[in-house]
């Protein structure tokens, strides 16, 4: 029994001492869910377990180790530096455990699970889907969700996607990213516009050239206009669209088609304005630019396709 005395070999008695007592493997489990995931709740729906578990484990995992490991705020989870260093120690030998017990060592192989891939839809229309598509051939399989980057990313730290391209920089441990690929913005026309406009006029006059005709855009605040007029013109944009399109795709058909001019990413426009279908109403020397981002959850992922797609993506941006 630990701690009861014994007699050495010189007869004196003395107390064996205590081992120290073992991390239980689940409260690993449950630690390395919420640091991926950002949240208790967010870790309990990865584990099939109630809040109140995940949150008693965690203090239980506290207790034992005497450091805290977590910051409760009202966003989530944010994990200490103690936090950190433990998901580095554990994570691989976890992922591998988590492997072997979910095929068993003497099963046939496992076929991979789909990779969950999410992001802008006209990004991963255009580009992201061309570019994976080979994959396909070696077996991989793709689940594909179009959506806003604020919700995506929340999606990646529960645990509903492995991978997610951000059109923002993250902020935060909770989420790794790095750089994909830069997109330039460029203003455009339909000929019949340009011709009205007249690009030299816009060159020389700016904004003024540009007042009243009517603007396509994404949403209703102009997010990506907006951006140009001030980085471009030193202006801010008060002008009202004409047109809404929740989907650039759909911004640039109308603009094609005559509706009016817009911002618009190069590469979802690169056939337009070689065709001349588009036309660019200025050519500055320093255009708007904005890096998207490959996210994922911090760690080796479990799935080998996950590294597939994820290395695919890497040696393709550059050239979009």
């Amino acid at each position: 029994m630990p701690g009861m005395p014994h007699r050495d070999s010189n007869g004196t008695s003395s107390a064996r001492p205590t081992p120290p007592t073992p991390l239980d493997l689940s409260l690993l489990r449950t630690f390395l869910a919420v640091h991926r995931s950002g949240s208790f709740t967010g870790a309990a729906r990865l584990l099939g377990l109630s809040q109140p578990t995940v949150t008693t484990q965690m203090r239980s995992l506290e207790r034992q180790l005497g450091r805290e490991l977590f910051e409760r705020r009202p966003r989530g989870a944010v994990p200490t530096s103690v936090a950190d260093d433990l998901a580095t120690q554990v994570a691989a030998p976890l992922d591998a455990l988590a492997a072997v017990a979910d095929r068993g060592p003497l099963a046939a192989e496992k076929r991979p699970d789909p990779v969950h891939l999410a992001g802008p839809a006209e990004l991963l229309c255009t580009r992201v889907l061309p570019a994976l598509a080979p994959l396909t051939d070696r077996g991989v399989r793709l689940r594909v969700t179009m959506g806003l980057t604020d919700d995506l990313l929340d999606g990646l730290r529960g645990g509903r996607f492995d991978l997610v391209i951000s059109t923002m920089r993250l902020r935060g441990r909770t989420l790794s990213a790095v750089p994909l690929a830069d997109e330039e913005f460029v203003l455009v026309a339909s000929p019949g516009w340009a011709e009205r406009i007249g690009p030299a006029r816009v060159a020389a006059e700016g904004a003024a050239a540009l007042r009243g005709v009517p603007l396509i855009a994404y949403a209703d605040d102009l997010p990506i206009a907006r951006r140009y007029w001030w980085h471009v013109f030193g202006e801010r944009l008060t002008e009202q669209p004409a047109m809404t399109v929740p989907d650039l795709r759909g911004v640039l058909s109308a603009v094609v088609a005559g509706a009016g001019i817009s911002v618009l990413p190069r590469y979802l426009c690169l056939d337009e304005l070689a065709s001349g279908a588009l036309v660019p109403l200025l050519l500055p020397e320093d255009p708007p630019i904005n890096t998207g981002y490959l996210a994922q959850r911090p760690g080796p992922p479990a799935n080998p396709h996950v590294l597939l797609v994820r290395d695919r993506l890497l040696r393709a941006a550059p050239s979009w």
